[in-house]
């Protein structure tokens, strides 16, 4: 009974996330109502008051969807704009010409990491998989094919290079060379996204389904009728030029200048989306003929889409929440604390058990840091590659308390299990290649 109760951080997850799976596969029950329900199993289990519980889960849904509702919100917005004027079928087209059919998923790569440094995750992804649909659609490819290379590429660039909060909160952590973690990030990049983006797709069966609804081009539209292929890129890329130049500038302002109130108003997320969503109004609807009531109804049409999504999200930001007020990140880092296993592969384990057990990439990078940053020295390991271990980590296969992993299930209309298969899958071989590259650095470092 002792060894039950000093366990049940672990137990109350184990058996909270099979309820939500049993409610969600087996019931048919709504993810919202699955999630909030198992939110509620979990703190009963570990003794919360059920004010606190309430509490909990109130904070949880609120900061979640506080940080990313708007973000999530203007960024299918904008996505609807780019499918709707024809832009993202002139990317699409482009990149079809220019790579040719066969070598299209080199190009996904290539703006997938752009994307995944420049922007927060969940922007990159809601951009960039109206794209992905117009791409498959145009090349005659099963869509998963490519979405499965996008998503590898945007996710592990996302987890690897700064300006991104988990590896810049990890330079930091670990006193790293960030110019170093970022030629060192693409020898690891490099590997893990052809793995994952390239190999992986090839022996993925399930890959021919229909479009999903939130994803479905409206028309066909001829060269005349689409925007240039210049606008039609650099509208999507204001947020990632405007964040990085944010990031480039405060290096060299203080903070109590206006000019850096300045900087970073327009630099956030929520203001540099707003700003190329409103030029997106012009430029992707009134300048191609549409009146203000035509691009309105795409405006509206992509809200409506998103609504289930953004509830969802804050869904799973509730049960993350709980999940982390019982104290299963403090349990696992317990367990591992004392140990005297080479310190990269502690750090890489450890933020995935974190990152597994919370959803949460950066919270459990910067917890394992917390953890292993004390051992450096002893082991004299080199702290670019703790970086890059870590960062691997954080990219691990997640379930259903990943916000981003109920965003890939609904927008490309898949099944839990099918999500387990596709985006489970990618990130699995990401983390894992990225440690393997890490560690063969180590030889040579």
């Amino acid at each position: 009974m002792d060894w039950f109760m000093a366990n049940m951080p672990i137990i109350s997850l184990v058996l909270g996330v099979a309820l939500l799976l049993y409610l969600n596969m087996k019931v048919k029950l709504n993810s919202v109502i699955a999630l909030i329900l198992a939110a509620i199993f979990v703190g009963l289990l570990n003794g919360m008051e059920l004010t606190s519980i309430v509490t909990t889960i109130k904070n949880g849904l609120g900061s979640t969807l506080g940080s990313l509702a708007l973000i999530i919100g203007l960024g299918a917005v904008l996505g609807k704009l780019m499918v709707d004027s024809g832009a993202a079928q002139r990317i699409a087209s482009t990149l079809l010409e220019k790579f040719g059919i066969k070598n299209v998923q080199w190009a996904l790569i290539i703006v997938g990491a752009i994307f995944g440094i420049s922007v927060f995750y969940e922007v990159a992804f809601i951009i960039l998989a109206p794209l992905v649909i117009s791409i498959a659609i145009e090349a005659k490819v099963p869509y998963m094919k490519l979405g499965i290379t996008m998503v590898a590429a945007t996710t592990l660039s996302h987890s690897l290079f700064p300006p991104q909060p988990g590896p810049t909160a990890l330079v930091e952590a670990y006193g790293a060379d960030m110019g170093l973690v970022y030629l060192l990030g693409i020898v690891v990049f490099i590997p893990g996204v052809i793995a994952a983006g390239i190999i992986f797709p090839k022996f993925y069966k399930d890959k021919d389904r229909p479009v999903p609804p939130l994803l479905e081009k409206p028309k066909e539209f001829k060269d005349e009728e689409m925007p240039g292929f210049g606008i039609s890129l650099l509208i999507p890329l204001i947020p990632a030029i405007m964040i990085s130049t944010a990031t480039i500038v405060n290096m060299f302002i203080g903070e109590d200048t206006f000019l850096y109130q300045l900087v970073n108003f327009f630099g956030s997320a929520e203001m540099s989306l707003l700003l190329a969503v409103l030029i997106a109004i012009y430029v992707f609807g009134i300048r191609t003929g549409r009146n203000m009531k035509e691009v309105m109804g795409s405006f509206e049409s992509a809200i409506k889409g998103i609504a289930m999504i953004i509830f969802i999200v804050g869904s799973g930001g509730a049960f993350k929440e709980i999940i982390l007020d019982s104290g299963v990140g403090d349990y696992i880092a317990g367990m591992m604390a004392n140990t005297t296993i080479n310190p990269l592969i502690m750090a890489w384990f450890i933020t995935a058990m974190i990152r597994i057990a919370t959803g949460t990439g950066v919270v459990s990078a910067i917890t394992a840091a917390g953890i292993v940053g004390p051992l450096m020295t002893t082991f004299d390991v080199n702290p670019v590659l703790m970086v890059l271990a870590t960062a691997a980590g954080s990219n691990t296969i997640t379930h259903v308390n990943d916000a981003s992993f109920w965003l890939f299930k609904e927008y490309f209309n898949l099944s839990i299990k099918d999500t387990f298969k596709t985006w489970g899958v990618l990130l699995f071989i990401t983390s894992i290649v990225g440690l393997g590259v890490v560690l063969i650095l180590d030889l040579f470092m």
